[in-house]
């Protein structure tokens, strides 16, 4: 297994403060050159929003003053969506995009997935699109393009018929339609986006090991057939959420990105999180990685690296 060359660095991103709502943020350090696009990642922060910087709102206090990007990828967990939606205009930008992905707590849940379906009527709501998921699943499975850079979002919980008619698996439905769907595009980075992980990993830091035995993983063929995929388009990365945990590893030439929780305070198991992307003019894509510190409640760089 290849490794990825990274550097942890324990700079605070404080210039000034008077009180945890106070922090003022320096813009957040990029990588040298010509970059295309830039977008975040923040998933997992259910059922804690709205004017709290304690909880989401943190998270979004910084992307704005650090350097927003063009849209954040939330990989789920984001019950009720309409809040996150919320608090993300408020505190980002009402002109700030945010894709959503359906995780398991919003497919059981009826209002959350009637508020996904109206979030993106008929698949073609959302900039971009480019692709809309098959019957049943056309405004919550889709893909997107920006720049030199594809984006598939799956609906893991689809059954061929209803959006919510399983567990979290790649079945031959959610299969078919991604390799059609890599298969049309010519952009020369593409990742692809779902809830859950393909194989759980503990957090980097803490150690802590969540759905273990749960995730896409309980399907292993359905699984390994998925990750194969992945593999013959030449996908950057698989980013998801789920288990609240931070990680980054490649597996069969393609990375794992496990985004963990944007919950704040909400959950001291593994620290709060969020990421920046940057793909530049080479196809080159640089991540930076952002934690909670919980002793004064301020984001900090934690790491940045390469996938390569």
């Amino acid at each position: 297994m290849k490794k990825i060359i990274c550097f942890i660095l324990p700079v605070l991103l404080i210039l000034s403060c008077t009180s945890p709502g106070d922090f003022k943020y320096s813009p957040f350090e990029t990588p040298e050159g010509d970059i295309i696009t830039v977008f975040s990642a923040a998933s997992d922060m259910r059922g804690y929003t709205g004017s709290s910087y304690k909880y989401f709102r943190g998270v979004c206090d910084v992307i704005k003053a650090g350097g927003s990007g063009e849209f954040m990828i939330s990989a789920g967990d984001i019950d009720p969506p309409s809040e996150v939606f919320e608090t993300i205009n408020e505190y980002i930008g009402e002109d700030y995009i945010w894709y959503p992905v359906a995780g398991n707590h919003e497919t059981e849940t009826p209002s959350d997935m009637e508020w996904l379906r109206s979030y993106n009527t008929d698949g073609n709501t959302l900039p971009a699109i480019v692709n809309t998921g098959p019957a049943g699943v056309e405004e919550t499975m889709y893909s997107f393009d920006y720049s030199n850079v594809h984006f598939a979002v799956l609906n893991e919980y689809y059954d061929g018929l209803s959006d919510t008619g399983t567990d979290g698996d790649i079945n031959s439905s959610i299969y078919n339609w991604l390799d059609n769907d890599l298969t049309a595009s010519s952009k020369p980075v593409k990742f692809v986006i779902g809830h859950e992980p393909a194989y759980p990993l503990p957090d980097e830091e803490s150690g802590r090991l969540r759905h273990e035995d749960d995730s896409l993983n309980s399907h292993e063929t359905n699984r390994n057939s998925f990750w194969n995929l992945l593999a013959s388009h030449s996908v950057k990365a698989y980013i998801c959420g789920h288990t609240h945990n931070y990680s980054t590893e490649k597996t069969g030439g393609v990375w794992q990105i496990d985004t963990g929780h944007s919950r704040g305070t909400a959950d001291t198991g593994a620290r709060s999180t969020f990421m920046m992307f940057y793909i530049m003019s080479d196809n080159t894509v640089w991540y930076y990685t952002y934690r909670l510190n919980l002793s004064n409640l301020h984001y900090e760089f934690y790491k940045k690296g390469i996938l390569d």
